[in-house]
């Protein structure tokens, strides 16, 4: 008798911290408490409601949906709480259609190869949000995907891109370019003037900017509606 007492006791002193955890978690302004990590750079100052939608159905059905989609008894993975961001809510505030790569470019049938490889047709492909970083690709060689018959006519680089392709110096791509064109850059001449492969890098992890501080366009900043 002791012992099942003890175990209902447990049972009981479990479902009401489980409750009131997320009575918390619930809380309006305490959404960074349940947030999957830190926002990335230049996100700092936003709330959850510029990039998410509140998630359909009922507190009981998103519980439901959550502990079916936990225990493989559901397709797809349920939203509790808040809806998870894709192109629509990135595209609320960066939909520059004019720009060196917009999202909907890719979904062209030749672009196959690259859908494939790293699905550029997703924002969250590269920008995958709440990781403290800019870019979470982890290379700067993917214009491979795309550029490997890239020939100029009046090349005005030293070292021409052909025999910068034929030597699969892809790392120097973005030493040059900016994959979305949004940074005002003068045309390189001499390949030692690009910027290295490091800087780069650093830049994705959230470092310092080595690009040019002028903005072809500029991100709005409105919540969703």
């Amino acid at each position: 008798m002791a012992r099942r007492s003890r175990q209902n006791f447990g049972l009981t002193l479990g479902f009401a911290a489980g409750a009131l955890a997320l009575f918390v978690l619930l809380l309006p302004g305490d959404e960074a408490l349940h947030a999957h990590g830190p926002m990335n750079s230049g996100h700092d100052d936003i709330d959850c409601e510029y990039c998410h939608r509140p998630a359909p159905g009922t507190l009981r059905q998103q519980l439901q949906a959550t502990v079916r989609s936990l225990l493989g008894m559901r397709r797809t993975v349920a939203d509790f709480g808040l809806q998870q961001a894709g192109n629509r809510e990135c595209l609320a505030c960066h939909d520059f259609p004019e720009e060196r790569h917009p999202v909907f470019r890719f979904f062209e049938p030749r672009f196959q190869k690259a859908r494939d490889a790293l699905h550029p047709e997703s924002c969250v492909s590269c920008h995958q949000e709440h990781q403290g970083v800019r870019v979470t690709l982890g290379s700067i060689d993917y214009c491979r995907h795309c550029h490997e018959d890239t020939r100029l006519k009046n090349d005005p680089l030293d070292v021409s891109h052909v025999s910068l392709i034929e030597a699969k110096e892809w790392g120097s791509c973005l030493g040059c370019h900016d994959f979305h064109g949004n940074h005002l850059m003068t045309v390189r001449e001499q390949l030692d003037e690009a910027i290295p492969p490091d800087q780069i890098l650093e830049y994705f992890r959230g470092g310092p900017s080595p690009y040019s501080a002028d903005r072809k366009f500029t991100a709005r900043r409105e919540p969703l509606r």
